[in-house]
């Protein structure tokens, strides 16, 4: 038996949600008249206080429509250089926005007011791009999944206000941050204009996001969706899974961190490990010591029944979720004693 810690994509449905979904009423959501589309969007967007949410097939495009709508061809995006926006998208804020990056060095991934307050493009200077929006991530993906100090957040509103400039959120694990700080998605609705989520992660539904915005924003980011492919059919059966997710899958994440703080203290006790970024909810990355290649190490895991992933030179990372229990983190402590 595979223990699988590649992603917390990897999950499959509970039989709950599954009579959930095979339950579902459903309609034709490019028309706008599937009723558990509808009332996935209006759940979300309840429970963020924002006027509106789209569904849609993957956090993906719900970052990338959300940076379509905000800039304009010519104008730049202010993000960290390890950003999901920018490394794991496929190029689509050049591609579907023509809009340039602004790459700046944060803390694990997590940018300061002040250096974005510094990055804003001057607005007298016809030689640079337009700063048109600043996008964070929460949690950091590639900052072995840490969070964001809510205080920091709300100074960077208050920069991106007084500028004027549009604040997104790449919110594709936000609730694991929720669980572990207890702050509120209203309070997020409140500070960001508009936030991505994902579903089909840590909250363990098959596939889809959501993009949260003004109605204007979504009416825009619902056009866009379309020009994308992104527009779909029966799709209630899949918003479902997302309406019995935010109501039943939420408090767990707690349990998916807990784990993967052990996998942190298995590995630090290993002579090959020079590190273990520290675990603040499900991401576990470790840091072999110089010589050690991570794409040879990976397969030996694989080996021994264990799946990881290569994360950058020297990194390994590991992902708990809703299908890995106690008993199979049992099981791969006791596969690496002998590894």
């Amino acid at each position: 038996m595979k223990i699988d810690l590649r992603s917390d994509t990897i999950t499959k449905p509970t039989r709950e949600m599954q009579e959930a979904m095979w339950g579902a009423e459903v309609g034709d959501d490019v028309f706008g008249d599937d009723p558990t589309v509808n009332a996935l969007q209006e759940k979300a967007a309840r429970l963020f206080g924002m006027e509106d949410a789209l569904f849609c097939p993957s956090g993906t495009m719900t970052n990338q429509l959300a940076i379509r709508v905000h800039t304009r061809p010519g104008s730049d995006v202010i993000c960290d250089k390890h950003s999901h926006i920018y490394l794991y998208e496929g190029g689509g804020i050049m591609l579907n926005s023509f809009s340039s990056v602004k790459l700046l060095d944060g803390d694990c991934g997590r940018l300061a007011a002040q250096q974005v307050s510094e990055a804003i493009s001057p607005e007298n200077d016809v030689h640079s791009t337009v700063t048109r929006l600043v996008s964070l991530e929460n949690t950091m993906n590639k900052g072995g999944g840490c969070y964001y100090d809510f205080k920091e957040i709300e100074a960077i509103r208050d920069v991106c206000r007084e500028r004027n400039i549009p604040l997104h959120l790449d919110g594709a694990r936000l609730f694991n941050a929720l669980v572990e700080t207890g702050e509120t998605p209203a309070q997020y609705g409140q500070v960001f204009d508009s936030i991505s989520i994902c579903l089909s992660k840590g909250l363990g539904c098959p596939v889809g996001s959501l993009l949260l915005g003004t109605h204007e924003m979504i009416r825009e980011a619902r056009r866009f969706r379309k020009v994308m492919g992104g527009g779909w059919r029966q799709a209630g059966f899949l918003a479902a899974a997302g309406i019995y997710a935010l109501d039943n899958h939420v408090d767990r994440l707690r349990e998916d961190h807990r784990r993967a703080r052990t996998i942190g203290e298995l590995f630090a006790a290993r002579a090959e490990v020079a590190e273990v970024f520290p675990v603040d909810t499900n991401i576990v990355i470790v840091r072999l010591n110089d010589g050690i290649s991570e794409k040879e190490y990976v397969n030996r895991l694989a080996d021994a029944g264990i799946l990881a992933v290569t994360f950058g030179k020297g990194l390994v990372r590991f992902v708990t979720h809703l299908d890995f229990t106690d008993d199979l983190l049992d099981t791969m402590q006791t596969r690496l004693r002998t590894f």
